[in-house]
């Protein structure tokens, strides 16, 4: 009966969850499929995209983490009736991500010459740059589709981004399928050409998301008739007061795995080839928490809006429950399937490359085992995160995360990662302190928060 309290939140929880995690699995499987197609070309080209894509990672952390702010905003606006404020949140969020999208784009694309400073395999370094020029302008309409989609979130109309995703998704496959490889006339470009699938597939994202929700009775009013330019400096403030500490707790969270990226570059092609490869398939489960995460952000900040603080609890514990039991069944795939998983995404018929690719499989192999441990902590402290968000508190977790991942977690990474220690599995243990610090301390802020709120209306 005390678990039933929980569980029959589920339904509602997995109804508002899913088309999220279904949306975010869909940027995941743009880079899978990627991976995939690049890894028949060769380990070189492969560790090139995860090189290109470190980059990438940091930069989309920042959009989509500052992005996160309009949904919350969004959500008590819509559960207070207030249009007007729900439109203002919509608006200045929509112009700040605008011009962070274009900001972005110009850091990536002038920070290229990085690489060449960070000991990485030159071979992998020389094909990493043209492929990083165009993917880095793929930054403008993915972090303005960010907005729209945070938006949409807020208004628990998950379902319409999601639909996005899966038109995008489809685009990328064919596109990468016809300008890697050269089929049907189309020129062979390698590399360069999946980087051309993932650029026109998010402006098709894009539009697609924005011609949705203009269709949509709940949306079209929100969507239309937005005067970008006619701004409010007490709205921009708060919004850049939620979002800048949410981007950076996305950021020092995807910095600590791009940190890993470049650590096994330290290894050689075969480990950041290996590291890549693990990383996909993590990040594929992990985008389902960010589902939960997002699920738990609307309903926290819709019980906040109404005010019922005891009710945001029961209903924040059945997110953080449903969490953890995904994440167990997700760590025992890993486990069961760890040195299948990675056969994936390399070409055992490659009589050229054929000890470069059994050396990434047994790699790859044993960073799962690692993955498959650190499902649960990567699963709790990404759900309470989302509450944290839809109680508005930014900042007290920004400084949490900084200190689980960087204090703890990348020294680890650092010592045990060295080829004369555990090499690339060190790597990961060191993700794994963090990611458990993260989860433990974050659980401590939400509970000290949540019994406090309980406590103030009690004695009110």
């Amino acid at each position: 009966m005390f678990l039933n309290n929980y569980t029959k939140e589920f339904k509602y929880n997995w109804q508002l969850a899913a088309p999220v995690m279904l949306g975010m699995l869909g940027h995941t499987f743009v880079s899978f499929i990627d991976n995939i197609m690049v890894g028949q070309l060769g380990t070189a080209e492969l560790a090139a995209v995860s090189l290109g894509n470190s980059f990438m990672f940091i930069a989309m952390s920042l959009g989509i983490g500052f992005s996160t702010a309009i949904t919350p905003l969004v959500a008590e606006a819509d559960s207070a009736k207030d249009f007007k404020g729900g439109k203002s949140s919509l608006k200045h969020g929509l112009f700040l991500c605008s011009v962070l999208g274009v900001l972005l784009f110009l850091l990536v694309f002038f920070a290229k010459p990085l690489m060449y400073f960070m000991k990485q395999p030159v071979e992998v370094v020389e094909l990493a740059i043209p492929y990083l020029d165009l993917v880095a302008f793929s930054l403008v309409p993915l972090i303005i589709f960010q907005a729209f989609k945070q938006f949409s979130d807020g208004l628990s109309m998950t379902r319409y981004p999601m639909y996005a995703t899966i038109i995008a998704n489809i685009a990328n496959v064919v596109l990468n399928y016809l300008l890697i490889f050269g089929k049907f006339g189309f020129p062979e470009l390698g590399i360069v050409g999946a980087a051309y699938g993932t650029l026109l597939s998010r402006f098709i994202m894009l539009w697609y998301l924005w011609y949705l929700l203009r269709k949509k009775e709940k949306s079209k009013a929100f969507v239309t008739n937005i005067k970008l330019f006619v701004l409010d400096k007490l709205m921009l403030r708060k919004i850049i007061n939620l979002g800048a500490p949410s981007a950076m707790q996305m950021f020092f969270e995807v910095a600590i795995f791009t940190a890993a990226i470049w650590l096994s570059g330290l290894l050689g092609k075969n480990p950041q080839a290996a590291n890549q490869i693990a990383l996909n398939l993590s990040s594929m489960t992990f985008m389902v928490a960010m589902g939960l995460s997002v699920a738990s952000m609307i309903r926290v900040g819709n019980q906040k809006g109404l005010k019922q603080y005891f009710e945001l609890r029961r209903i924040a514990f059945s997110l953080f429950l449903l969490g953890t039991i995904l994440a167990i069944g997700f760590g025992l795939i890993f486990f069961l399937f760890h040195d299948y998983l990675p056969r994936l995404y390399v070409d055992f018929d490659d009589a050229i490359n054929f000890n470069d690719n059994m050396e990434v499989v047994s790699i790859a192999s044993k960073l799962l085992l690692a993955a498959a441990i650190f499902q649960i902590s990567d699963s709790i402290q990404v759900v309470v995160l989302g509450a944290l968000r839809g109680l508005q508190d930014v900042k007290i977790p920004t400084l949490i995360t900084f200190i689980a991942y960087w204090i703890i977690g990348f020294p680890i990474s650092w010592f045990l990662g060295k080829e004369e220690a555990y090499g690339s599995f060190g790597i990961w243990l060191g993700l794994l302190a963090g990611l458990t610090s993260a989860a433990l301390l974050l659980y401590i802020r939400f509970n000290y928060l949540t019994k406090r709120l309980i406590l103030q209306k009690e004695n009110s």
